[in-house]
C-alpha cells in the first residue's frame, strides 16, 4: 500500500492533483481542506495517502495530516459510504468540526455537505459515535501528553478557533496548568496574534 507520497506538485485540478515522485506522476484526489493548504505548482509537497483498489481502477487519495487519513479510513468502514462520500465529508468539515458534530450528535452540520442526506448523516453519527473519538483524538492531540492540553484544545475549537490556531496556542502554554488557567492564557495569546 502507498502510505505517503513526497514530490513536486505539477498540477492542481480540484479535487485532483498531480505529484511527481521518483519520475512517476501520481494522480491523487484530495479533500478541499488539504487542497487549500497545498503549496504552489512546482514546489515540494508531502501527503499521507490511501490506495483504493477496485476492479476498474486503482485510486489514490491524499491528505495533509494523519488525522484526516484516519478519519477517511474510519468513514470507509461504514456501510454505504464510499471514497467519494468520505472525501465530501472531509471537504465539508475539518476533522475537529466532524469530531464536534459527532460528539454533539448534530446531523444538521452533516446534511449541509453536498451528497449527504438526513438518513446518511444519522447513520454516520451513529457509526462514528464510539469510533471517531479515539481515532481523531490521536490526530488532534498536542505533542506533549496530558488531559489538560486536550481539554484546552477542545475548548478553543468549541469557541470557534481553527484547528491550526488552537494547536498553536496550546503548544505555547507552559506545562502543569489547570484547564481553566490554560484556556485563559490561550485566549490571551490568540487575542494578541
Amino acid at each position: 500500500m502507498l502510505g505517503r507520497v513526497a514530490g513536486v506538485l505539477l498540477e492542481k485540478n480540484p479535487p485532483q492533483i498531480l505529484v511527481e515522485a521518483g519520475g512517476i506522476g501520481y494522480e491523487i484526489e484530495v479533500p478541499m481542506s488539504t487542497f487549500y493548504n497545498l503549496p504552489g505548482i512546482g514546489e515540494r509537497v508531502t501527503l499521507h495517502t490511501h490506495l483504493v483498489v477496485r476492479e476498474d481502477a486503482h485510486l489514490l487519495y491524499g491528505f495533509g495530516s494523519e488525522s484526516e487519513r484516519r478519519v477517511f479510513r474510519q468513514l470507509l468502514k461504514i456501510s454505504g459510504v464510499g471514497a467519494r462520500t468520505a472525501l465530501a465529508v472531509l471537504s465539508g468539515l475539518s476533522v475537529a468540526e466532524l469530531v464536534d458534530a459527532v460528539a454533539a450528535q448534530e446531523s444538521g452540520r452533516l446534511v449541509k455537505i453536498p451528497g449527504i442526506g438526513r438518513k446518511t448523516a444519522e447513520r454516520l453519527l451513529l457509526e462514528l459515535k464510539d469510533k471517531l473519538g479515539a481515532e481523531a483524538a490521536a490526530g488532534l492531540a498536542v505533542s506533549r501528553p496530558g488531559l489538560a492540553a486536550s481539554d484546552i484544545l477542545n475548548a478553543l475549537l468549541a469557541l470557534g478557533y481553527s484547528d491550526k490556531e488552537a494547536q498553536r496556542a496550546v503548544k505555547l502554554l507552559p506545562e502543569g496548568l489547570s484547564v481553566s488557567d490554560g484556556i485563559r492564557q490561550a485566549l490571551k495569546a490568540l487575542a494578541k496574534a
